[in-house]
């Protein structure tokens, strides 16, 4: 499906990374320890990538001659996220605990997982899954008689769209994700 419709913002959800690394060692204890491998669920997602591109000038040129992708840079913010149990320990990992533990400690690492709908047809989404995601600062606001909110920013090293058309528009299920067949070297 092309991008050519108007999305809605369905739903985002934070994973723990069960990877073979030491964040995904520490994740699985967690999983473990409390059962759940999904942690939250996020409202108003900001997501930037940041290729870095830079322009190439020849000599008595005003314009560039080439542009040259740089660095990928990818950030964002979680407006609010609902998560289940202790976020700091999400964040912190062994460093949130109430004894003492000898540093360096490793920070947990997060799978967000973005869905996008098109609300003429249902069937079709679109996910962003973005891979190694870890959170930068956490602030959150106590408010007398009214939620808890969150503001979180985070970085992250992959991100990859899933574009899936048609499917079972009934919530039976899921379509096969269209991809494009780019040539390889």
């Amino acid at each position: 499906m092309a991008l050519t419709e108007v999305f809605t913002g369905a739903h985002g959800t934070l994973t723990l990374a069960n990877e073979d690394t030491p964040e995904g060692k520490d994740a699985q204890a967690v999983i473990e320890t409390w059962e759940i491998q999904t942690v939250g669920r996020l409202n108003d997602v900001e997501v930037r990538v940041d290729t870095a591109l830079k322009e190439f000038y020849e000599v008595g040129r005003r314009h560039p001659v080439s542009l040259s992708p740089g660095d990928i840079a990818i950030s964002g913010v979680v407006g609010r996220a609902y998560v289940n149990g202790a976020l700091l320990v999400l964040l912190m990992g062994r460093g949130s605990a109430p004894t003492a533990i000898a540093e360096p400690y490793v920070q947990p690492s997060f799978i967000m997982t973005l869905r996008l709908n098109d609300p003429a047809h249902p069937g079709n989404t679109i996910s962003l899954e973005l891979g190694g995601v870890k959170f930068q600062n956490w602030h959150y606001t106590l408010p007398e008689d009214d939620f808890v909110v969150e503001d979180l920013r985070f970085k992250a090293l992959t991100i990859r769209a899933i574009d899936r058309e048609g499917g079972d528009e009934t919530g039976g299920g899921e379509a096969t994700p269209t991809a494009a067949g780019f040539e390889t070297a």
